[in-house]
């Protein structure tokens, strides 16, 4: 298998959290999906939007987000909404994200000495 397919695998599977949390963190201000799609790639994280509306259906399903239909604009948008449940489990990501960075840190610094 060429290693860029590998590497493309890998790349996907690293990734695949941290969406996750960079929805339930960018969502603790409501927003709707294009405009999360467009602000998680401001910051760096390109999201496809084929991958962006199951992700937030499912933590929809699992009481991590919570939606709500704006039709005071021109075009109904539903807008989604860390729930508390939501924020619980992003605080505790983003620890397990700090201590998985530090881990890192010291395997890569290890490796460069």
């Amino acid at each position: 298998m060429p290693i860029d397919d590998v590497s493309a695998g890998h790349r996907q599977e690293l990734r695949r959290g941290t969406v996750a949390l960079a929805c339930l963190l960018r969502l603790r201000r409501p927003d709707y999906g294009y405009a999360l799609l467009e602000a998680l790639a401001a910051d760096g994280i390109d999201v496809d939007a084929n991958t962006l509306y199951p992700l937030l259906r499912r933590l929809e399903k699992q009481g991590l987000v919570t939606s709500e239909w704006s039709t005071g604009e021109t075009r109904p948008r539903k807008f989604y909404r860390t729930s508390d449940d939501g924020e619980r489990l992003a605080r505790d990501l983003t620890q397990d994200w700090y201590r998985l960075d530090a881990a890192l840190r010291g395997v890569i610094d290890q490796g460069e000495s």
